[in-house]
C-alpha cells in the first residue's frame, strides 16, 4: 500500500517511516515539501490517470505551499481526490485543523505520534482507502453494464423496427413512419406520395432458381431502389414478401413520377437473369404510384391503399411499368 509522508521535518519524516516499517508498511515516499511531493507523485502531469497511493499523512505547517493549501488541491484533483488525508499537526497549530477538515482531510494525529496512534488511525484510513476502491470498482462494472445493456436495448429497437433479410424498414417502422409524416405534412399542407413496388413474376423465379438466390435477389433488388432515394427524409420499407412501398413526404406527383422512373433504373442496371419471367431477361418491376396533400377527410391507410391499386394496375397492363394514380375515386392513368 503506497503512504506519502509530507513533513518539512527530517526527524519527523524518519520517525514516521520507521514505525509504518516495524509495522510492515514498506512502500513510503517521504517528502520535505509540498512541491516536492507533488512532483514525486506526478501531481501535474495530464497523462496521470491513476495512483498507487493509499494515504497521505501531511504536515499541517510547511514552508512554501501550506498544508492546508495541499489538502484542498489535492481533494479537488481528478486522480488524488479519493486518497485519505491525515493531517500530521503539532501542538502549537491544533487551531487549523478546522480549516484541514474543510480542505478534504479525514482525521489528524499530533507530533510525535505515538506507536499506538499511529496504529491505530491509519488501518482505519487505509480501510476507507478500500472501501472506496472498491466502490469505485462497482461503479465502474456497472457502468459498462449498463453501457452494454443500452448497446442491446438500440440493437434491439433497431431489429424490432428492420426487416432481417434486407436491412430495410419493416412493416412496423413504416406504419410509424406513415403516420408521423402523414400529420407533420398536414399540418404544413405539403404534398404526400406513396410508392408501392413489386417484382415482375417473382414466384416463378423463386421456382426456377431456388429460394437462396430469391433472398438474394431481394436483397440485390432493396439495395437499388435504396440507392434511388436521394433525400433522408423519404423512407423505403419492406411490406411483405417481394413487395416494396416508399414514402415520400413533401413531394409531389412530379417527383413521385420521377423517383418511381429511377426505381425502374436502378432495377434495369442490376441485369438479374429472369429465364422464366414472360416480362424480360432480367428482373423488372412494377410501380404504382399515389399522392395527396393530406387533409382530415383522408387517412394514410387510403393513400396507401390508392397506390397498391395503382400498382395492381400496372400488373393488370403488362408489368415493368409504373402508373400513377390520379386521385382515389377516379380510374387510374398509365406512366
Amino acid at each position: 500500500m503506497g503512504i506519502l509522508i509530507i513533513d518539512d521535518s527530517m526527524v519527523s519524516r524518519i520517525f514516521i517511516g520507521d514505525l509504518l516499517n516495524e509495522v510492515g508498511y514498506t512502500d513510503l515516499t517521504l517528502c520535505s515539501s509540498v512541491e516536492k511531493a507533488y512532483q514525486a507523485i506526478g501531481f501535474y502531469k495530464h497523462d496521470t490517470t491513476t495512483t498507487d497511493l493509499d494515504l497521505i499523512l501531511l504536515d499541517i505547517n510547511l514552508p512554501g505551499k501550506s498544508g492546508i493549501d495541499a489538502c484542498r488541491e489535492l481533494s479537488e484533483h481528478a486522480v488524488f481526490g479519493d486518497v485519505p488525508i491525515i493531517i500530521i499537526s503539532g501542538t502549537d497549530y491544533l487551531e487549523g485543523l478546522d480549516a484541514a477538515f474543510s480542505a478534504g482531510a479525514i482525521d489528524y494525529i499530533t507530533k510525535p505520534p505515538s506507536h499506538t496512534e499511529l496504529l491505530a488511525r491509519i488501518p482505519s484510513a487505509l480501510r476507507l482507502k478500500a472501501d472506496m476502491n472498491h466502490r469505485k470498482a462497482r461503479e465502474a462494472a456497472l457502468l459498462v453494464l449498463n453501457e452494454r445493456l443500452a448497446e442491446m436495448n438500440r440493437e434491439l429497437e433497431r431489429l424490432s423496427v428492420t426487416d432481417s433479410l434486407t436491412g430495410l424498414a419493416n412493416r412496423r417502422f413504416f406504419n410509424e413512419f406513415l403516420h408521423r409524416e402523414w400529420l407533420r405534412d398536414q399540418r404544413e399542407q405539403q404534398p404526400f406520395s406513396v410508392i408501392m413496388v413489386d417484382i415482375d413474376h417473382f414466384k416463378k423465379y423463386n421456382d426456377h432458381y431456388g429460394h437462396i438466390e430469391g433472398d438474394i435477389c431481394l436483397q440485390k433488388v432493396s439495395r437499388a431502389l435504396q440507392g434511388a432515394l436521394c433525400r433522408a427524409g423519404d423512407l423505403l420499407a419492406r411490406y411483405g414478401g417481394e413487395e416494396f412501398v416508399a414514402i415520400l413526404p413533401h413531394t409531389n406527383i412530379l417527383g413521385a413520377a420521377e423517383l418511381a422512373a429511377a426505381f425502374h433504373s436502378h432495377i434495369r442496371k442490376l441485369a438479374i437473369p429472369h429465364e422464366t419471367s414472360p416480362v424480360s431477361t432480367t428482373v423488372t418491376i412494377s410501380v404504382g404510384v399515389a399522392n395527396v396533400t393530406p387533409n382530415q377527410s383522408i387517412s394514410p391507410s387510403q393513400v396507401v391503399a390508392t397506390a397498391d391499386k395503382a400498382l395492381y394496375r400496372a400488373k393488370q397492363a403488362g408489368r415493368n411499368q409504373s402508373v400513377i394514380a390520379k386521385d382515389f375515386t377516379e380510374e387510374d392513368q398509365e406512366a
